[in-house]
């Protein structure tokens, strides 16, 4: 029975090699395979902290990205109406999309260093661990949740 129990923990040790995660070029890869938003925001919902900040990356970058288009939308259109008719060419709407240009860049240069805050806390909370290593520990917890009684095996 010991044997048994030796070998499944060594099984699952084997199986529990946690992967880590990082962020290169605006995309997130996760043990060197791309994923999606979707699933990003499902791994880093183990940390509050983690998926806080990356909730707050994807508002800076949707409200950045906004204030960018709209600029840029403005900008181009009071061109295009200077171009083709008798106004005056600099008018107010290009002054509103520069100003909108420039208020977009500082919004979306903060939402990369949410993004890698949130990745560092997830990988420092699933490193992995070697074996001989001083941090290599096992603990057995007691859970109860809706469902019943149980054991909880970290290692």
């Amino acid at each position: 029975m010991k044997k048994y129990i030796t070998l499944a923990l060594l099984f699952v040790s084997i199986l529990s090699y946690s992967q880590q995660m990082s962020l290169e070029k605006g995309r997130f890869y996760y043990g060197g395979n791309r994923i999606g938003n979707q699933e990003t925001k499902n791994l880093l919902a183990t940390n509050v902290k983690a998926i806080i900040l990356y909730k707050q990356a994807k508002s800076k970058e949707a409200l950045g990205g906004f204030l960018l288009g709209f600029g840029i939308g403005l900008t181009v259109g009071d061109l295009a109406i200077g171009l083709f008719s008798d106004k005056e060419y600099p008018s107010v709407m290009t002054y509103a999309g520069l100003g909108s240009i420039a208020i977009s860049i500082p919004v979306l240069s903060g939402r990369k260093k949410r993004y890698e805050e949130a990745i560092n806390i997830y990988n420092s909370e699933h490193k992995e661990l070697k074996l001989g290593t001083a941090d290599n520990t096992m603990k057995l917890n007691a859970i109860a949740n809706q469902n019943g009684f149980g054991f909880q095996l970290k290692f």
